[in-house]
């Protein structure tokens, strides 16, 4: 008799308080979207990542992972994880510093040295979140940019320069200081990364950008109709910013920008079957950069979002600073939401 994989879900729960997963689910590890910076084991032994992201106004919260057998969890290296079998949760700080791409490479090495060891080798989600980060470092150069350096060195070292590894990731600003990163990794998944025909792949963009281009894809999908993990996603056409100014038509732009994504015109040109509409979006988070803009953007997400999306809201700074919003969620699979 075949053994079941374990399945992973996911849910956004209050932050006071100890998360409550589902009858016959485990937490694998969590991220609390609030005011402090800080990685450790919780009480019952989980990863929990602690973002600085909240505002007035804005959504406080915890992102819970959870799966159906019992995780195993550990430390190594000043990185914090947790395994079921089939997926691994991992995560990891790095503290303010002048300079961030060497401690950025080192770093995110032994991540993927860990994803390795432990028998995990399909990184298929990242969340990059990067304080101050369109401010410069001591070098005159934009953290941001900085830090895509640190990781694409990384990337580099770890699978070669091809780009068929990179993973659907967010890389957002928080309101402290420092670096701090999850991602998630499967055993025997075989994910597949989606580009966007809308969109210059991320990987491809030109050095007006930064000394190298970040490290993602648009969108991930986690097995044939499995769950699919769509990448922060900001007003860009090609790889130009569109609307300067305008966060009504950004927010627009994102949205238009996330239904072709999905849609299945683009998915079949990756060679996938099915398709999806915004409606089908779940566990999404829309980062604003300006408090004043959250009204405008709450309410062109009502309209274009489904009754069951359910966002949260984070003011933070974007990767340019001519991006006012971004937007990011999944597609549930048959068993990837609480």
């Amino acid at each position: 008799m075949t053994q079941q994989r374990p399945s992973l879900q996911a849910y956004f729960a209050p932050l006071a308080g100890t998360p409550q997963p589902a009858l016959g689910r485990h937490v694998l590890g969590t991220v609390a979207f609030g005011d402090r910076f800080g990685l450790a084991l919780d009480a019952e032994g989980h990863p929990e990542l602690s973002v600085p992201m909240t505002s007035p106004g804005f959504d406080a919260f915890r992102e819970v992972w959870t799966t159906t057998t019992r995780p195993v969890s550990g430390t190594r290296d000043g990185l914090h994880f947790a395994h079921d079998g089939e997926h691994l949760f991992v995560s990891g700080t790095i503290t303010p510093r002048p300079v961030y791409a060497p401690t950025v490479r080192t770093t995110y090495e032994a991540a993927f040295s860990l994803v390795t060891e432990l028998g995990y080798p399909h990184i298929f989600r990242m969340w990059n979140f990067v304080g101050d980060i369109i401010g410069p470092n001591a070098e005159g150069l934009e953290i941001y940019q900085d830090f895509v350096v640190g990781r694409a060195e990384a990337f580099a070292a770890h699978h070669g320069d091809g780009t068929a590894h990179m993973p659907a990731a967010t890389g957002i600003g928080t309101r402290g200081e420092g670096i701090s990163f999850v991602l998630l990794a499967a055993r025997t998944s075989t994910p597949r990364h989606v580009e966007n025909q809308r969109q210059t792949p991320a990987y491809h963009y030109p050095e007006q950008y930064g000394p190298k281009p970040p490290s993602f894809a648009r969108a991930t999908l986690l097995d044939p109709g499995g769950t699919l993990y769509v990448s922060g996603t900001a007003s860009i056409l090609g790889h130009e910013t569109v609307h300067r100014g305008d966060v009504g038509a950004q927010t627009d732009v994102v949205l238009e920008n996330i239904a072709e994504l999905i849609s299945g015109p683009n998915l079949s040109a990756a060679g996938l079957d099915g398709g999806h509409e915004l409606k089908d979006l779940r566990l999404v988070k829309v980062y604003v950069r300006h408090e004043r803009d959250l009204p405008v953007v709450r309410a062109h997400c009502r309209e274009a979002l489904g009754p069951d999306a359910e966002p949260v809201y984070l003011n933070v700074a974007v990767c340019r600073d001519d991006l006012l919003v971004e937007i990011e969620g999944l597609v549930p699979g048959p068993e990837s939401t609480r």
